[in-house]
């Protein structure tokens, strides 16, 4: 009977303890828990009242109620045995109430280091967010900068531009540009038969143009500008799309004229100047402006923008000089007069009256370099593919 009431007394201290640890485990969890505003409010409500209840169950005694077996008879019995009980209670005390007295200093010490862990992580957290909004209102403060100066420049490009307009209402005309020039054939006494070589057949041509056709849906009548041996024109025929084209070279206007195509042997800034204003629903020209001079660019542009409806497109394509490999071309075609920064392309689009322009850059390398594992060198390498490696070409799609 003796053994029994003995093992009692340190299954109750052993339960106390098993109890103490899960909510130590609950604070824990608690301390550990991020989210959301509202998670972080509820993980501080419920570390409150874990808190709350570690404070009751700190103070651990020898006091403790006796237990009973389930049922009638394991009542009686405990009944029966609470003097024995007792007897055993105050006879163990010398030996249960040192261990009762170290596990409250215990508790006592970790609700400490809990308090001070939670007061630690209240202040740091504190101090993240003050520097969080300190970094914020700084970011905002650059934001509205940058919006300043960007509406800024707005208003002036509006001002330059209204000025531009009221010179050219006040002299009747647009700003006098050299006529168009035509390169002398001289380099290339059969640009046909160069075009062929080194430009590509004229289905490879084809496929990188098929892209635009989608651009000039509902845009007729389109005009081809340089249109070479056709391969655009026949794309637009293939798919519906009215259109023209114009060549300086007798050749490629034959070639093109034998294939069914509408082809005028004429340059392209003289066949624009006959052209009623107005009268063109879209214009394309592909490797075609770095053919000709400065002055020559600007006014195609001029005269793209003042043929052209309102809504109209004009789509130009060039060398991108951006690319090393792409002045590899450039410089192989001696008829070639300056590369064109898109930048640059884009800006004299705008002054020449257009109303939206749109860079695309077209036909990427398909070799580059390979990225290695670490992460830095692969950002380095990454970056020297964008500078080796960059589009061979680029086009903008300019609207009136």
């Amino acid at each position: 009977m003796v053994s029994p009431r003995i093992c009692e007394m340190p299954n109750e201290s052993t339960a106390a303890g098993e109890e103490l640890e899960t909510v130590l485990a609950r604070l824990r969890d608690e301390l550990e828990r991020g989210g959301s505003a509202d998670a972080e409010r509820s993980g501080r409500e419920g570390f409150a009242r874990r808190r709350d209840e570690a404070e009751r169950l700190w103070s651990v005694n020898a006091e403790r109620p006796f237990l009973y077996r389930a049922g009638a008879w394991g009542r009686a019995r405990g009944l029966l045995l609470v003097p024995a009980k007792s007897f055993l209670r105050k006879l163990m005390r010398w030996y249960i109430e040192p261990l009762a007295h170290d596990q409250r200093r215990f508790n006592a010490a970790v609700l400490k280091l809990v308090d001070a862990l939670s007061e630690r992580g209240d202040a740091g957290q504190a101090a993240v967010e003050q520097r969080l909004n300190g970094l914020a209102d700084k970011l905002r403060q650059r934001i509205d900068a940058v919006s300043a100066h960007a509406r800024l420049a707005v208003e002036l490009e509006e001002r330059l531009m209204r000025l531009e307009r009221r010179e050219r209402r006040a002299t009747g005309r647009a700003p006098v540009t050299p006529a168009a020039v035509v390169p002398e054939q001289v380099a290339f006494p059969d640009y046909f038969a160069y075009e062929s070589r080194m430009r590509g057949a004229t289905e490879l041509v084809r496929e990188k143009q098929r892209g635009y056709i989608e651009d000039f849906r509902g845009a007729p009548p389109v005009l081809d500008l340089g249109c070479g041996r056709g391969e655009f024109l026949s794309l637009l025929r293939d798919a519906g799309i009215e259109a023209k084209g114009v060549d300086v070279d007798a050749d490629m206007v034959a070639y093109a004229r034998g294939e069914g195509l509408e082809v005028e042997h004429a340059g392209a800034v003289e066949y624009l100047e006959g052209l009623g204003a107005g009268s063109l629903g879209g214009i394309f020209a592909a490797q075609l402006l770095e053919h000709l001079p400065a002055a020559t660019v600007v006014r195609l542009l001029e005269l793209a923008a003042a043929k052209l409806r309102t809504g109209g497109l004009l789509v130009a394509e060039t060398i991108n000089p951006l690319s090393p490999i792409a002045l590899r071309n450039y410089f192989a075609d001696l008829t070639h007069v300056q590369p064109l920064v898109p930048e640059t392309l884009e800006l004299l689009a705008r002054q020449a009256g257009f109303a939206t322009v749109e860079t695309r850059f077209l036909n990427e390398p398909e070799e580059k370099l390979a990225e290695p594992a670490d992460p830095t060198i692969a950002a380095n390498v990454r970056r020297l593919n964008e500078l080796l490696f960059a589009p061979l070409d680029y086009a903008i799609l300019a609207r009136t």
